[in-house]
């Protein structure tokens, strides 16, 4: 089956097709998990899989799984996933690649007649961004036991409003139990969302690993008071005590470069008008590093410098670290089905550790796991900038086509 590929024009179309499920004026994609755009991109994508002639399952984290039939079903099936939800400025292309990947996966072997001894099944993983809802990974933290069902349900938005009301309210709380069972492999497709694979004119990504992150949140309070009559010796400014904050936050990853990252992507400050001094200020940080004993350093770093800043500001702050994910390598034979598969296709490959998180970090401790990245223009994404190719997602999906292949058939020799 070596001569098999994917049709990438369609795949191109089918891509582009979804864009305008929460498409943006500057040609992005706004689709946050459970609004009215995540629940349009979803009946879109059932009807789709449906006539992929699959059978289609929604379990009550709302993913979506599509299951196409093998020899032997009852084999654990190869699954291909990814997610449709975006950022609030995202691309056309981050999660979404890799699931309508899967889709074309699907239409080609339906076309080539091709029956593989496996299932496979393509799972559409709910609340992955973390944007709307936090922590990120949220469905397959469930279906990995990572997070407990009832804790998924009981997160609430910036608005106050509950996951699980809000996974009602689109229609996509299923009946099939998250994680009841086992997956034989697991396969995502991702633009690399860094700038590497670009700079080194290399097509296909073998992702090896994950670095470690952490998230926290951070609550500076100090006094409003009026702009123009508290002398600036009398002031307790929040806001310059985060400025301040940041400013070390960003010096924490400097001094553990060149692998250390370290962000502040979110501040609110109250009461946010014109002529009042800040009286209080939140904002998220996110630092990740691919070694777990670097990256608790830069945790302790962190708290040392932000109680610091607050005595030193006369304010008080209040650090709350409520993500974590440790570094991991992804299944030894998954990464070298994904490296035989590109270099079987002539395709300019180099291993990679991945500097973002995906639902593979979780399903990898569930499953024999492994990823394909593919160039993304100048690294860009989770921006509406963020661009890739028809001929890169057309290789990076023969890749996964091909991986998938190897796969089940090698699993199926191991059998005999």
């Amino acid at each position: 089956m070596k001569e098999l590929q994917v049709n990438g024009q369609r795949l191109w179309q089918t891509i582009m097709e979804t864009a305008r499920f929460g498409g943006t004026e500057k040609g992005g994609v706004c689709r946050l998990t459970l609004s009215d755009a995540d629940r349009q991109v979803r009946d879109w994508f059932v009807s789709e899989c449906e006539a992929a002639g699959c059978a289609v399952s929604i379990d009550e984290m709302g993913s979506i799984f599509a299951w196409r039939p093998g020899k032997m079903d009852k084999l654990l099936p190869v699954a291909i996933g990814s997610h449709l939800d975006t950022q609030p400025s995202g691309g056309k292309f981050d999660g979404i690649a890799g699931v309508l990947s899967g889709l074309e996966v699907l239409r080609t072997l339906n076309e080539a007649g091709y029956t593989t001894d496996a299932p496979l099944e393509l799972i559409d993983w709910t609340n992955e961004e973390g944007s709307r809802f936090t922590p990120p990974m949220l469905a397959s933290g469930v279906f990995a036991g990572v997070f407990e069902r009832d804790f998924a349900y009981a997160v609430v938005d910036r608005d106050g409003k509950r996951f699980v009301e809000e996974l009602e309210r689109i229609g996509y709380r299923g009946q099939r139990k998250c994680g009841d069972y086992k997956l034989g492999a697991y396969f995502e497709l991702h633009i690399e969302q860094g700038p590497v694979l670009e700079a080194e004119n290399k097509t296909i990504g073998v992702v090896t690993g994950m670095q470690g992150q952490k998230w926290y949140e951070v609550t500076v309070t100090g006094q409003d008071a009026h702009a123009g009559s508290t002398p600036m010796r009398l002031r307790r400014d929040a806001l310059v005590a985060c400025a301040r904050m940041v400013e070390s936050i960003q010096k924490i990853a400097l001094n553990h470069a060149p692998l250390a990252v370290a962000t502040v992507g979110l501040v609110v400050v109250r009461p946010n008008s014109r002529n009042v001094i800040p009286g209080s200020v939140f904002f998220t940080v996110d630092l990740r590093h691919p070694d777990d004993d670097v990256l608790l350093q830069m945790d302790r770093e962190l708290r040392e410098k932000v109680n610091a800043i607050a005595k030193e500001s006369d304010v008080e702050a209040k650090l709350v670290n409520n993500w974590n994910v440790a570094a991991m390598e992804f299944d030894r034979e998954c990464i070298n089905q994904v490296r035989n598969a590109a270099e079987a296709l002539g395709y300019r490959h180099r291993d990679i550790i991945s500097g973002a998180g995906h639902d593979a970090v979780y399903i990898a401790r569930v499953a024999p796991t492994g990823m394909i990245f593919i160039p993304c223009e100048q690294g860009i994404s989770h921006n509406e900038l963020e661009k890739t190719t028809s001929e890169y997602i057309a290789a990076g999906a023969n890749v996964l086509l091909h991986t998938v292949l190897a796969y089940d058939e090698a699993r199926n020799e191991a059998r005999r």
